[in-house]
């Protein structure tokens, strides 16, 4: 009895002592220390902050005190847009953005963009004063309906190295210019943005609203110049420019209509250093190009997109060139087989990357594959879109040569002016740019729904583009059945943004042009 008693004892004792233990370790496990939020250090999310924008910002700083001061961290705040219209802050009163400027923008801003009825003098006075890390500014007068009294300026930002002037047609800006000059010395880069997408008017109706003489004057350190659509520059604009700006390395006249040529010759005698001019939509002619000894500079980057250039003219002006990194020649009626066969002689593509001849009805499959089993291994950007001739066929024969391919647009928009003969099996082409294109980064399919045929299967050929082409950044289609399927494809994977219509969205090479983001603007 007493020994069953003893025992027993010992038995409740260890049960009640494992007991014990177990409770300990429950309520060990519910006391440990819990990680949330608020134990995030403040450099972490100070670094996740940095990925939304400055309306997500304004959200995020009404969550606590402590999300609010990280907020407004002027270290978040070196970019800043005041524009709307682009996706920037709406500033309601010029206080409140003189409040900005002092107490969150600070040193650390480097870029400002202002519309125009915040452009006024204190706020100029300001930026001159708070802000003298501002390197890069743009200042937008395209809706401006009247100028700001400016003879109260008497500072303004004078180590601005980029500088971006959206013009209105018909506010002049001699008035503000003049208040400014003296403050340009350091600009290397200088965007003159014109109307040309929102004019209705004729060429005659169009005023030279800023002095291009006297910008000439005050800024010789300048290397990139972009006159972005600018119904009154002509050859004499240009000339007056390589007058004083030697160290030219970039001109771009895009949509410039009045522009002719006769200025370049000069441009290439004054500007040694010139390596890329831009000239898409304007109105060069044979004569004037002709005429410019391209022998002796160094541009090889060249754009002649949407030019009525004659053959002999392409010719004679293509083979003199030093050679190319960079060809844009789409929509070049003219350029044909003769000629780049002709460039291909000459070895003017030995070191090409990038090239456009997208709706070039002149050049024949054969002599396209002859040039991309020659030279499709060094190419990083292509364009062949609207050339119904190439089909499923000639892309599955040529994407193999095409190893470094990053841009690519191919494929052709369905038109009463224009039937294809067949349908075209896009999950081939898919399958082979994820076999051979890993380092691919925009890819732009241009056959419409009706052009196009897919199978049950579709969706591994899309697995496969999406998980070799990880640097992948868009994938534009034409809207319909496929275009959704591809999207649904890459949303399941967390790639919200890849996937794009060809309705809102263009590809293009320019991407790989050697100064690509000094160009930038809006």
């Amino acid at each position: 009895m007493d020994f069953l008693s003893k025992t027993s004892i010992y038995d409740i004792a260890q049960d009640a002592s494992q007991v014990a233990s177990h409770h300990d370790t429950d309520n060990a496990r519910f006391l440990r220390p819990v990680v949330t939020i608020e134990k995030v250090p403040d450099k972490l999310l100070l670094n996740a902050f940095s990925f939304l924008k400055h309306k997500e910002l304004g959200r995020v700083a009404q969550v606590c005190r402590k999300w609010r001061l990280l907020a407004y961290d002027s270290r978040l705040w070196q970019s800043v847009s005041l524009r709307p219209e682009f996706s920037g802050l709406h500033v309601n009163h010029i206080e409140t953005l003189m409040a900005l400027i002092s107490l969150r923008f600070g040193v650390t801003l480097k870029y400002i963009e202002l519309p125009s009825e915040l452009i006024q003098a204190p706020v100029l006075h300001e930026l001159s004063n708070k802000c003298p890390n501002l390197r890069n500014m743009t200042l937008d007068f395209s809706n401006a309906m009247q100028l700001h009294d400016f003879n109260d300026l008497n500072a303004f930002p004078c180590n601005l190295r980029s500088l971006c002037i959206c013009l209105s047609e018909v506010i002049f800006l001699e008035g503000f210019m003049r208040r400014i000059y003296s403050c340009l010395s350091s600009l290397e880069v200088m965007h003159l943005i014109g109307t040309f997408e929102l004019s209705t008017e004729s060429d005659e109706d169009s005023y030279e609203v800023i002095n291009i003489s006297k910008i000439k004057a005050h800024t010789p350190n300048l290397k990139i110049v972009n006159f972005y659509g600018i119904g009154f520059i002509d050859d004499s604009h240009i000339e007056l420019l390589t007058s004083n700006c030697i160290h030219l390395e970039t001109l771009a006249l895009n949509f410039c209509l009045r522009v002719r040529g006769s200025s370049f010759k000069t441009l290439i005698q004054r500007c040694k250093k010139l390596k890329s001019l831009l000239l898409q939509h304007t109105g060069v002619e044979d004569a004037h190009m002709q005429s410019v000894p391209w022998e002796t500079s160094m541009v090889n980057e060249l754009d002649l997109t949407s030019t009525e250039l004659s053959a002999e003219c392409l010719e004679n002006v293509l083979t003199r060139m030093p050679g190319f990194t960079y060809l844009g020649l789409g929509h070049c009626e003219f350029f044909s087989d003769k000629v780049l066969e002709k460039l291909m002689e000459k070895g003017k593509f030995n070191r090409l990357q990038a090239l456009d001849v997208s709706h070039t009805h002149a050049l024949s499959e054969n002599t396209l594959y002859q040039f991309l089993q020659l030279h499709g291994p060094n190419l990083r950007g292509l364009m062949l879109a609207g050339k119904p001739k190439l089909t499923e066929n000639f892309w599955l024969n040529v994407i193999p040569f095409l190893k470094k391919m990053q841009v690519c647009g191919l494929g052709t928009a369905n038109g009463w002016f224009l039937k294809m003969s067949s349908r075209v099996h896009v999950d081939q082409i898919v399958e082979a740019f994820a076999q051979h294109c890993p380092k691919l980064l925009r890819v732009e399919i241009q056959w419409d729904p009706d052009t196009i045929r897919y199978s049950d299967k579709s969706n591994k050929f899309i697995d496969h583009l999406r998980l070799r082409c990880p640097h992948l950044k868009s994938f534009t289609l034409s809207d319909g059945e496929y275009y959704e399927m591809v999207k649904s494809n890459f949303e399941r994977a967390d790639r919200l943004k890849v996937v794009r219509t060809t309705t809102n969205y263009s590809t293009s090479i320019v991407c790989l042009l050697a100064n690509y983001s000094d160009l930038l603007f809006n």
